[in-house]
């Protein structure tokens, strides 16, 4: 039987390029899907850190006349270690920049973003059409938040024989909007400015040419597809994706689960398992070390590792700090973001010292420590497409209190006494997103963490589900079948 042929297009790749779970998601689910037998080819810019990983790039096609005013490129191949095909867009006036993909120095957009990711489409878009360069033919392009939205747009009005297509929106909030000037510098003809094309409240969205012209649009678990839907929480998009709900599914992320091993992670300092727990204890007392705690292990230790904003919800953590340090329990947190939340952690540092310590910033290592050394991990969020941190949680044992949002919602089974019964209760969930009800659900959460029996079993339900990318990787191979077929 022929290989199903798929082109993954994205703007990152971990761990060379990322900013976020988009990046660990392209680094990892090609590979998951390759294991399946799927030929997957990724095709990304050639930015520097990959220009530094990949200096031999064997170059392959020469692209030019893309149309409007994107410039030539250089289509450049290489492979991973693990052997995943990487089609390399290679041009450096657009992708020649140190430090975030997205924004400068200053944190400002770049100026030419339109530019730089409708290039990164179009040539997608390219190799998805009987004018492939290449003597490798796609059958089906899957698409990543709006940096490559455009790419069944270009196919739609390009005409000709076509890839089918399919986008994945990791975070609708990010939606690609543009003056109506990049109609034409971007190539696309005026038939695309229209309220079924790519036009949106008198701009260009690139995310929804996506959304309006995919053949499918999947997003990153089952809950989240459903919230989008919603006028609440659909982003000015609801509309267009009520109506496209026929086409629209959601299939919860997965994480690496050999990077995220406590038996073996390299990053702790002492590995454990499901069967055998003790090595959590010798992390707790390693990372009150690290943050400047109290090393009691009769105090609940809460961990927080996340962008520190109002949408991850820990704005309702500082109001908190007198309850919780009376509760008692210690905090530690690690993360950057919002300057006055920055500011919050460390005022809650100072006046608690020995309870509660902020490190601003990022530090992979830390990260490790946390998940494995922290009782409980707390991920309030407002809204989550899918999360990560709470599969890491689980995976060590590091019982998870959240809101009951997107993919939080789909992995966290929230502690009571039917689901203990029933060995399904990983963590605590709570609906509001007040401070009030966290400080309800972190409440319930020590009082569990006090009945080492119920501890365990949460440990252990929540450590021996397979949070890898292979239950995911079998749903979106069958997913490609279906619309290969079609």
């Amino acid at each position: 039987m022929n290989k199903l042929k798929i082109l993954f297009v994205t703007s990152e790749i971990a761990p060379w390029v990322k900013t976020g779970g988009l990046g660990d998601v392209c680094g990892v689910l090609p590979q998951a899907l390759r294991e399946l037998g799927i030929d997957v080819r990724l095709l990304v810019p050639y930015y520097p850190a990959l220009a530094q990983a990949f200096p031999a790039a064997k170059r392959i096609a020469e692209l030019g006349d893309l149309g409007g005013k994107l410039p030539p490129a250089i289509l450049r191949q290489a492979k991973t270690a693990s052997g995943l095909p990487l089609l390399l867009l290679d041009c450096p006036t657009l992708f020649d920049r140190p430090g975030n993909p997205y924004l400068d120095a200053d944190g400002r957009d770049w100026q030419d973003n339109a530019l730089r990711y409708g290039l990164l489409s179009r040539v997608a878009a390219l190799l998805g059409s009987d004018a492939n360069p290449l003597p490798w033919q796609a059958q089906l392009i899957h698409c990543h938040d709006w940096q490559t939205a455009l790419a069944p747009a270009y196919l739609k009005y390009l005409g000709g024989a076509r890839a089918r297509t399919l986008i994945t929106v990791h975070n609708l909030a990010f939606q690609g909007l543009f003056g109506a000037a990049m109609l034409a510098e971007l190539g696309l003809p005026p038939q695309a400015w229209q309220i079924d094309g790519v036009e949106y409240h008198g701009y260009l969205s690139f995310l929804k040419g996506g959304l309006q012209h995919a053949d499918w649009i999947t997003s990153v678990s089952p809950t989240y597809a459903r919230e989008i839907q919603t006028d609440a929480e659909g982003m000015g998009l609801a509309g267009l994706l009520r109506w496209r709900s026929e086409q629209l599914s959601g299939i919860l992320n997965g994480i690496d689960d050999d990077l995220w091993n406590p038996a073996t992670d390299p990053q702790l300092k002492v590995n454990y398992a499901a069967g055998n727990l003790r090595g959590k204890a010798a992390n707790k007392r390693a990372l009150q070390q690290r943050m400047g705690l109290a090393e009691d292990s009769r105090m609940p230790l809460l961990g927080i590792i996340s962008r520190l904003t109002e949408q991850k919800g820990l704005d309702l953590l500082p109001p908190l700090a007198a309850e919780i340090a009376a509760l008692p329990a210690q905090l530690a947190v690690l993360g950057s973001g919002d300057r006055e939340l920055e500011q919050a952690f460390r005022a809650m540092a100072q006046k608690h010292p020995g309870q509660f310590a902020a490190r601003i910033g990022f530090d992979e290592g830390l990260a490790h420590l946390i998940e494995a050394g922290a009782d409980m991990f707390l991920m309030p969020s407002r809204f989550e497409p899918c999360g990560l941190n709470q599969m890491y949680s689980l995976r060590y044992g590091t019982p998870p209190v959240v809101r009951s949002t997107g993919g939080l919602a789909d992995s966290v089974v929230d502690c009571i006494p039917a689901t203990l019964a029933s060995a399904t209760a990983n963590g605590f969930a709570f609906k509001a997103p007040t401070a009030t009800a966290l400080l309800s659900a972190i409440r319930r959460a020590i009082l569990a963490w006090h009945e080492p029996a119920i501890w365990r079993q949460l440990q252990h339900n929540g450590m021996q589900r397979d949070w890898s990318w292979r239950a995911p990787a079998r749903q979106y191979a069958e997913l490609y079948r279906r619309l290969a077929a079609a």
